[in-house]
């Protein structure tokens, strides 16, 4: 009866022993202090989304703990009062979902969200900015950094609302390795929402600078919209409400309690959930890059975690395709929304202003109008770039083609970013910007 006793003790000893190695274990990864920055890189009520998704990103910051004098948003602020929106001076990110926009910080807005001033806040450079609120990342060695980003993509390429003002991946990543080697900071979570947006870290992202990323695709397919018109619930609205890769992470947010949810295991929800939307063609590859010691991070070193999600915690299941009722059961992960390439949200969203307008009224020859030219633009950029690309083929290095090119043939639109790869591939090929110009006079309108 003794050794049982006995047995039992050094059982209970060793459990005790272990839950406390763990919480301090979690004590030593949170301390410091948790910065963010959030960035929607897009302008235009028809880019709802992407503002949407940084809205409610700041609010799980909020719930999370995070003091707004740590939170830097970047956002165009233009759709909130946009005569368009159907509810004036609120923001929501899924169907019958709650304001999203209430309490945001304007830090950065209209033309002062630029990617200068982006670079200026990670380095924490104020002599750099150039207009907005003057916060900076003001981080430490002990700190921990989220950044999100979320627009439009291309190879090595990330939008910013600001005309011809864009994020370079070797710009990004230059700029993360300074703010490394001046001890900015103990670790750094980065999540992009955009199309080819792998191709940021691709191959480029040090593993031994502490930084863990994810992004809502590779590098060489588009990421996807969603909550998108043609959902009953949501059919007041002519735009789509989220994205895909995003709100599969933020509603994971929303009900999980992220001290005991790993950036790991949020990886696997996110990548599942987005693999397995409902139609084929709107999945995208979710990706991860960088130092993958920091999935075994919780998500609340970064991001806090709402009091009221206490002890929730999602379940993983490895082998969830011989599960039904799994979480991440093909059934369970289903979006259940329509799905829209993020390049083709824009073009659905003129088709639905046209089709929803009254026949024969100036709303509806204004929304035909819009439909038209977006039609002709994109006819416009696919001609030209067929009479080039055929030349090109590679990843993108240079930024100064792609100047050139929109010199000459205008700037390309959201959905002619998806030529960038045949326009850098330029430079792998020898071709001089002299031979470029005599390419691109005859073949672009003046």
């Amino acid at each position: 009866m003794s050794w049982d006793w006995d047995r039992y003790f050094i059982l209970f000893l060793a459990i005790s022993i272990r839950l406390w190695s763990l919480e301090s274990s979690e004590a030593e990864v949170v301390s410091g202090t948790k910065w963010a920055v959030l960035i929607a890189g897009s302008n235009g009520y028809f880019n709802y989304r992407h503002q949407a998704d940084v809205c409610h990103a700041y609010q799980i910051l909020k719930k999370g703990g995070l003091k707004d004098e740590n939170i830097i948003v970047f956002m165009y602020d233009d759709i909130a009062f946009e005569i368009e929106n159907p509810r004036p001076g609120v923001i929501i990110n899924k169907p019958d979902g709650p304001d999203v926009y209430q309490g945001v910080p304007k830090d950065y807005t209209g033309d002062n969200a630029t990617s200068g001033n982006f670079y200026a806040v990670i380095l924490g450079n104020r002599s750099a900015l150039t207009g907005g609120s003057g916060k900076v990342l003001d981080s430490g060695p002990d700190d921990h950094i989220f950044i999100y980003y979320a627009d439009h993509g291309s190879p090595g390429i990330l939008g910013m609302p600001v005309d011809n003002d864009r994020v370079y991946a070797k710009d990004l990543v230059d700029v993360l390795k300074k703010k490394h080697e001046a001890k900015g900071y103990k670790s750094m979570v980065i999540y992009i929402e955009a199309c080819e947006s792998g191709s940021m870290f691709e191959g480029i992202l040090p593993e031994n600078i502490s930084i863990y990323a994810t992004t809502a695709a590779n590098g060489n397919e588009s990421s996807f919209g969603t909550y998108c018109p043609g959902d009953i619930s949501s059919s007041e609205f002519d735009v789509c409400l989220g994205d895909t890769y995003s709100i599969s992470w933020m509603e994971d947010c929303d009900k999980i309690d992220l001290s005991k949810e790993t950036l790991g295991r949020q990886y696997e929800v996110v990548r599942r959930r987005t693999a397995y939307s409902v139609e084929a063609d709107g999945r995208s590859h979710v990706m991860q890059y960088g130092n993958m010691d920091q999935k075994e991070d919780s998500v609340s070193s970064y991001l806090g975690s709402n009091p009221d999600n206490d002890n929730y915690t999602s379940i993983v299941n490895h082998d969830y395709h011989h599960d039904d009722q799994s979480h991440f059961s093909p059934s369970a992960l289903q979006m259940h929304s329509t799905v829209v390439s993020q390049r083709d949200a824009h073009l659905l969203y003129f088709w639905r202003k046209f089709h929803k307008a009254l026949t024969g009224s100036r709303e509806k020859l204004e929304a035909q109008r819009q439909l038209n030219d977006e039609i002709s633009r994109r006819k416009r950029i696919d001609y030209t770039m067929q009479q080039i690309a055929k030349f090109f083929f590679g990843t993108f290095e240079e930024s100064s083609n792609l100047k050139t090119y929109e010199k000459y043939c205008g700037r390309l639109s959201r959905y002619g970013m998806k030529y960038t790869r045949a326009i850098a591939n330029m430079c792998n090929a020898g071709i001089t910007t002299d031979q470029l110009v005599a390419s691109l006079i005859p073949t672009c309108p003046n």
